[in-house]
Formats: C-alpha cells, structure tokens, sequence
C-alpha cells in the first residue's frame, strides 16, 4: 500500500456514497491549490490525467 492510499481510502469511508459533479470536484481542486501552490503541478496531472481517461489515442 502507498502512503497516499490512506488519503483514498478515508476519502471512500467518509464521503464514498455522496454524489458529486465534476464541476464540484474541479472547484474542490483549485481550492486545494489555492492553499497549497506547492501541489499545482500533481494537481494539474491529476485533473488531465482524469480529463483523458476515455481518449484512445493514449
């Protein structure tokens, strides 16, 4: 297990059968960012990374 599966797994526990836009999910992001600019970059690859979860060409 990585260290960051922890913050995964609470995620699920806590908040796991809420339903949630992708826009609330954006916003959530750049809040985050917001307050922790030294994350801009993981953030970033993060939010592309899901943006392109269905394009074949990669």
């Amino acid at each position: 297990m990585y260290f960051t599966d922890r913050g995964i797994e609470e995620l699920e526990q806590r908040r796991g059968d809420e339903a949630v836009s992708l826009n609330w999910v954006a916003e959530r992001l750049r809040d985050f960012v917001d307050q922790n600019p030294e994350f801009e970059t993981p953030i970033e690859r993060l939010a592309t990374w899901l943006a392109r979860l269905d394009d074949e060409d990669e």
